[in-house]
């Protein structure tokens, strides 16, 4: 049948025959990407990943395989694997991709608050004072001796042994904070 506005034929319906080719390579190149990206991720955290056992065991194999060809050709192997997931259970460990980021970037932010009351305290005596006034339970003669000793490291280029204690018993306060029923 002709069709009379542009005399071409009325054969093709318009009925949807499912994703493109390129849809769907799209959607396999996304899916590798996703594997490449949890076969990067700590083996706590691909435990904590809602996936079936034997896509966690060859996650966790990642880390096993040491030369380039092999560890190439893994990760193909792991975005074939994830091509067999549907769409509910892509959504599921991306949402748990996102929650791991997100206690990545706060670990991140309390690391950078740590180091910056670190150097407040080596440039700065009044810091000392606030936060001996906030934590009174603090051991004053350790602190102050380690702040002394780590501006002379700094001073002498010497390796920074005290400087990266200080971080220590600052990162133990913030603990301690995080966790009072410890105390």
């Amino acid at each position: 049948m002709q069709n009379s506005q542009n005399g071409m034929s009325d054969d093709f319906d318009d009925e949807y025959d499912g994703p493109s080719k390129s849809e769907i390579k799209r959607q396999m190149l996304a899916r590798q990407d996703l594997a490449k990206t949890l076969s990067e991720l700590s083996s706590d955290q691909i435990k904590s990943l809602p996936v079936e056992e034997r896509l966690k065991e060859k996650l966790l194999e990642t880390e096993k395989i040491r030369t380039f060809g092999a560890i190439k050709r893994h990760k193909l192997f792991l975005g074939k694997l994830m091509r067999a997931l549907d769409d509910a259970e892509i959504a599921a460990i991306e949402a748990r991709l996102e929650a791991i980021k997100g206690v990545n970037k706060v670990e991140i932010a309390k690391f950078h608050h740590l180091e910056r009351l670190r150097e407040d305290l080596l440039n700065n005596d009044a810091r000392l004072t606030q936060l001996i006034q906030d934590h009174p339970g603090l051991d004053l003669q350790n602190l102050r001796t380690l702040i002394r000793n780590a501006r002379k490291e700094k001073a002498e280029n010497k390796p920074p042994k005290a400087f990266r204690e200080l971080f220590q018993i600052l990162k133990a306060l913030d603990g301690a904070e995080q966790n009072p029923e410890i105390e």
